[in-house]
């Protein structure tokens, strides 16, 4: 079928690209705006494990760099190939804890083109609620939206009222799927280990007395969790019985703290070889995916709610609304 010419006078729709650079993953989005919100044009994601074995040495190793390098250097590729208009690239917390981190962004730019702005974990945390205000329940009054990465996990409670869901608190824990595998051990771990982990998990997050506010929503049940992560949407996955993961059936999706907790400890007890062979995890994930289990059921114990939403989406998405944003009020007062 010969597509139909594009009017004449009419220029092209903007496209704009977002790359969040974290500990275990490196993920690109190309976008176009729309009434609605935007259009995914391309995508791309792969496990790097930048920050495998940073918390041991303190650097990058020449491996992980390599690795990345590599799957930046595809991420650059994508967006000349799609004639993208602007677009923001971030690293977390990896890059923040090398002592090398900052160098191997100068390299990036040197090799790739392309510059990354290392951010601070407040606007990690600020970016990936961004992201995810679409998942929103109309009937809560709060939520917690966490993130589970592979070197840190950053939280926000939101209050939602007349006018825009206000940030009431926000918090980055120095701990993520990556260093806690690296620090416990994952391929197989017995309950008694998990309980640990767990219960250090919980006295991290009751530490954080700022949102204590927030604490009469969620023992009210007039509050959820937004868990926007690798370990939510693989969870969501295996309780779904997905034959391969799907994000179209994920995104969106519900959890319950039953379904979190009877999927974690299945998980747990699978141990590694049929975790790999698990087709929403896989051999990529699964060292991995428990102790994120550990980390989302230590969230639980402390911020407890029955509904966990779960979003395939994130840093990225929160990079594009901001960047369309921009591009809109600029355009405006030209």
């Amino acid at each position: 079928m010969t597509s139909m010419p594009r009017p004449k006078g009419r220029p092209p729709a903007p496209r704009f690209g977002a790359i969040d650079l974290g500990t275990n993953n490196c993920r690109l989005l190309v976008a176009s705006p729309r009434q609605d919100g935007f259009r995914v044009v391309d995508a791309f994601s792969r496990i790097v494990r930048l920050g495998e074995g940073v918390t041991a040495t303190g650097r990058l190793s020449e491996a992980a760099m390599a690795r990345t390098l590599e799957a930046l250097s595809v991420c650059a590729d994508k967006m000349r190939a799609r004639n993208v208009t602007a677009s923001r690239a971030i690293a977390t917390q990896a890059c923040r804890l090398a002592s090398n981190g900052p160098d191997f962004l100068a390299r990036v730019e040197r090799e790739t083109g392309l510059r990354f702005d290392l951010i601070t974990p407040e606007e990690e945390a600020k970016l990936a609620a961004r992201g995810c205000t679409d998942l929103i329940d109309d009937g809560a009054e709060g939520v917690l939206v966490f993130d589970i990465g592979g070197g840190s996990t950053e939280m926000s409670w939101i209050k939602l009222g007349p006018g825009a869901p206000e940030t009431m608190a926000w918090t980055s824990l120095p701990f993520g799927v990556v260093t806690m595998a690296e620090k416990h051990g994952a391929r197989d771990m017995d309950r008694a280990a998990y309980d640990a982990m767990v219960a250090e998990v919980a006295a991290r997050v009751e530490a954080f007395a700022e949102a204590g506010p927030m604490a009469p929503l969620f023992d009210g049940k007039k509050a959820h969790l937004i868990g926007t992560s690798g370990t939510v949407t693989s969870l969501a996955g295996v309780k779904m019985h997905l034959p391969r993961y799907t994000r179209r059936e994920v995104d969106g999706a519900w959890l319950t703290a039953s379904d979190v907790a009877r999927v974690s400890e299945q998980l747990r007890e699978m141990g590694f070889d049929r975790r790999c062979a698990e087709p929403c995890i896989g051999p990529e994930r699964a060292d991995l995916v428990v102790p994120g289990c550990a980390i989302l059921e230590g969230i639980l114990r402390v911020w407890p709610a029955d509904r966990i939403r779960v979003g395939d989406r994130g840093l990225r998405e929160g990079m594009l609304i901001e960047l369309m944003e921009d591009h809109h009020a600029r355009t405006r007062r030209g």
